[in-house]
């Protein structure tokens, strides 16, 4: 009788996080550009809603999954989604779909995905302090959404645009940091290390 013969596979699949990363980073810096007042809401934002922040994070999640990454696949599909939301928010009124969401209704759709955000941000202190910062400043980033549509503030939501810009911008080093670092075989943009 033969001895059973153990098999193991090694994942040699691509690390999907900088592509979820780059996805999330550019399109929330684009969208807050217009918060902070630079450019009205338009077709660009709309189009990086669908297909980068949209469809390229939702892919990112699912090859998470693969690489056994519950909080990635979590995190980039559920945001991928968030995105869809966003630009469906927007287009199915202007196509005569649905009703277009009161501020108020606004407010709390911003304000559930700052609390799916802030659970986020409590795993992220097992990570390094990047990923820390990039979920820090999301949390509060929909925080200061949720109350500029609460209270109808101006300038609430144009702070809020500067603070998004700073949290994409996070996102994109961190992208970019894990690209170049994995290329170079070194570390040529700090990630902050891990807390653990």
């Amino acid at each position: 009788m033969s001895a059973a013969t153990t098999l193991t596979l090694q994942d040699q699949s691509a690390n999907p996080a900088p592509l979820g990363l780059m996805g999330f980073g550019m399109t929330t810096v684009l969208l807050n550009l217009h918060n902070a007042g630079l450019f009205e809401l338009n077709a660009m934002i709309l189009a990086m809603g669908i297909f980068y922040g949209g469809l390229a994070q939702v892919i990112a999640g699912v090859l998470e999954s693969k690489k056994n990454n519950t909080f990635g696949m979590t995190a980039f599909t559920s945001y991928g989604m968030f995105w869809l939301t966003l630009v469906a928010l927007i287009v199915m009124p202007q196509l005569g779909i649905a009703t277009k969401a009161s501020e108020h209704a606004m407010a709390w759709y911003l304000l559930v995905w700052g609390i799916f955000t802030a659970f986020l941000f409590v795993g992220t202190l097992r990570m390094n302090f990047i990923t820390q910062f990039i979920f820090g400043s999301l949390t509060l980033l929909f925080a200061l959404l949720a109350i500029g549509d609460f209270t109808g503030s101006a300038a609430i939501k144009t702070i809020a645009g500067y603070e998004g810009i700073i949290c994409g911008a996070a996102a994109i080093y961190s992208a970019m940091g894990q690209i170049l670092n994995e290329i170079y075989g070194r570390e040529v943009l700090p990630l902050g290390g891990s807390s653990h």
